[in-house]
């Protein structure tokens, strides 16, 4: 397994890959060529952002067996995007917009495409995922299906810092079953296994490329299970992904 983060220390914007506490800095392309360059960093003296800046975020709803409740189970992966201005960092906070009433956490997997897919077979798909991720895809549930809801789900998903990702992506992992946690103030408040997923990373992605163009460096977040609940400011919402770490996000 292999970890990449992306850092900033001073002014210098870099990747890198993370062995313990420390950081060894690459050069090039983080889906191509690249190169470590010899550098190294302590983790605790760099701040960590998000581990990629995605061409598009693309999400999954309704895709464990446990969030679905009585809801009939979708014949094919639903899917909505987040636009890029909601993406965060780790540590970053999560912004409560304006007149919002009822805000949601959401713990996911995320997937990281490596290569570009059309049409792609799920073995093709497999091929194509670089690594993966943690995620919360935050949600304002009242614009979401409340008394408020609008026609799209435009701000309840997608308004600023709405996309928190990181803290590393991890390659070489079985994501079919990674142990998910989301906890509130410290309480666990989401807990199950990637196993659970209704449609896998493989057929998520496959299903995607029959439409849209898939980029390197484009994420997915691929569902949440479970029951959520609200968040408010104060609150410290954490999603930690087995074998890839905790991101960590505080409610402002």
């Amino acid at each position: 397994m292999t970890q990449y983060i992306r850092y900033r220390s001073g002014a210098i914007v870099s990747y890198g890959v993370l062995e313990g506490a420390t950081v060894r800095q690459i050069q090039g392309d983080l889906f191509g060529d690249r190169a470590p360059t010899g550098a190294t960093l302590p983790l605790a003296d760099v701040t960590l952002l998000a581990p990629v800046v995605p061409g598009k975020i693309l999400c999954v709803g309704r895709n464990y067996r446990s969030h679905l409740g009585t809801r009939p189970q979708p014949a094919s992966p639903e899917i909505f995007y987040k636009p890029i201005t909601a993406l965060q960092d780790p540590g970053g906070p999560i912004v409560i917009p304006r007149d919002a009433t009822d805000l949601h956490y959401e713990g996911e997997l995320v997937v990281v495409i490596g290569k570009q897919v059309k049409h792609a077979t799920p073995e093709e798909a497999r091929a194509a995922i670089f690594g993966v991720t943690c995620g919360n895809d935050v949600s304002e549930r009242n614009w979401q299906a409340g008394p408020g809801k609008d026609l799209q789900w435009w701000r309840a998903k997608g308004s600023d810092t709405f996309a928190p990702l990181g803290p590393a992506i991890s390659t070489g992992l079985d994501y079919g079953s990674l142990l998910l946690q989301t906890r509130l103030n410290g309480e666990v408040v989401q807990k199950q296994t990637t196993a659970d997923l209704l449609f896998d990373c493989p057929t998520v992605v496959s299903w995607i490329s029959g439409w849209v163009t898939l980029l390197p460096g484009d994420v997915i977040y691929t569902g949440t299970p479970g029951a959520t609940r609200a968040m408010k400011a104060g609150n410290v919402v954490e999603v930690e992904i087995e074998g890839v770490g905790v991101l960590r996000n505080p409610v402002v």
